[in-house]
Order: C-alpha cells, then sequence, then structure tokens
C-alpha cells in the first residue's frame, strides 16, 4: 500500500535546520556537563590543598624568646671583645634587647 506524502515530504532526516539545532542541543549539554565537573574538580582540589596545609600554631612560649635574647646578647658581648663594638655601642644594643 503506498503511503501519499504531501509536496516537500520526501526528505528523509531533519535536514540541515534540524541537524544544527540537534547538534547545538549536543554541544550545549555537553558544555554544561563538563563545566559541572571542572567545578567539582577544582572544589575537591581545593579540599586537598586545604587539608595539607600545616594548622597554624601558638606563639612561641617566653623561655624561647629569652633564649634568643640570650644569644643576641653573647654575640654582643664577642663583637665587644673583638673590638669591633665599643663599650657606648655594645651598652646602646644590650639596652635595646632588654627592653623589648
Amino acid at each position: 500500500m503506498p503511503i501519499f506524502r504531501g509536496p516537500g515530504m520526501n526528505r528523509r532526516g531533519p535536514g540541515l535546520i534540524g541537524a544544527a539545532a540537534r547538534t547545538a542541543v549536543v554541544a550545549g549539554t555537553a558544555s554544561a556537563v563538563s563545566g559541572r565537573v571542572q567545578q567539582r574538580q577544582q572544589a575537591r582540589f581545593a579540599e586537598q590543598e586545604a587539608a595539607q596545609q600545616p594548622t597554624p600554631t601558638a606563639p612561641q612560649p617566653a623561655a624561647s624568646q629569652g633564649d634568643d635574647i640570650i644569644g643576641q646578647l653573647e654575640r654582643l658581648a664577642a663583637l665587644k671583645e673583638q673590638g669591633v663594638l665599643t663599650e657606648a655601642e655594645f651598652e646602646a644594643q644590650k639596652a635595646r634587647l632588654l627592653a623589648e
């Protein structure tokens, strides 16, 4: 039994405009999906970096600062003994360190 087709109905497939529309839809969907995947990957990388960074530590106790001052005073005394610093320069630097 023959099928009657009206004028312009002999085409097979969606035609040029239909194919372009379908391609645009597929490309748009692929772009949206890849954008979401990229966002998820960036979020995962950010979480991993945050997990790898060390936690901030508390300030060092005063004892280590005292040790540092003692070390600096010893270096100043050594410079004074070598003749690099005068007595006045040594006293000025010592006063500055002890005032901190």
